[in-house]
């Protein structure tokens, strides 16, 4: 039987000042007719999926889980180049702006080194596939796609396209994680497009 997370005081603290650091976000999305900072939506959103994905998950993968897109919106895509190398260096980027910011956070209100440093390994996904906790990570990011974001993507790209990113999501997710996609409640043209891409 798995062990019910008890969160600190300090955990709290964390998850409190990331979150006001993601309400922060100028852009707004719409959920339960009410709307939203995209960022602190996303970062509730990576949560509840990490609970029900792997209740079990350390106090650093849910750390890691709701800061992963920590004040993205200062980093816009579009202040890269583009194309595919242009994107490449805008994540690689990203994924050093938000270990930073985070780690900032974290030792402000007391957790040493190591563990910092370790969230931060997870944020930038270091050792994908080799670590278990940063696949964790990219699971629940990848199912959080897939709930809550594939149908935007969906209307704004043809179908081809669609199945690419699939593609791409699929490998990048344990076999764990892929069980789990196929449970989710999509559409009925969303999972067609699924099962194209994993077919």
């Amino acid at each position: 039987m798995s062990r019910t997370f008890e969160p600190s005081e300090r955990f709290r603290e964390a998850v409190a000042r990331f979150d006001r650091a993601n309400a922060e976000d100028p852009n707004v999305e719409t959920a339960d007719c009410a709307s939203h900072p995209k960022e602190l939506l996303y970062a509730q959103r990576m949560s509840d999926a990490l609970e029900r994905f792997a209740p079990e998950a350390s106090e650093i993968v849910r750390l890691a889980v709701r800061c992963q897109h920590i004040r993205r919106w200062t980093v816009p895509r579009d202040s890269y180049p583009e194309g595919r190398d242009g994107y490449r260096r805008w994540r690689t980027d990203l994924g050093r702006f938000h270990a930073e910011t985070a780690g900032e956070i974290l030792r402000g209100i007391g957790y040493d080194d190591d563990t910092v440093e370790r969230i931060q390994a997870l944020l930038r996904k270091e050792r994908l596939k080799a670590d278990s906790e940063v696949q964790l990570l990219e699971d629940v990011a990848c199912l959080v796609f897939l709930s809550h974001y594939l149908v935007r993507f969906a209307a704004r790209h043809d179908d081809e396209k669609v199945v690419g990113i699939l593609r791409k999501t699929w490998r990048k997710m344990s076999d764990q994680g892929r069980a789990a996609a196929l449970d989710l409640d999509l559409a009925p043209e969303l999972r067609a497009l699924v099962a194209r891409a994993i077919g």
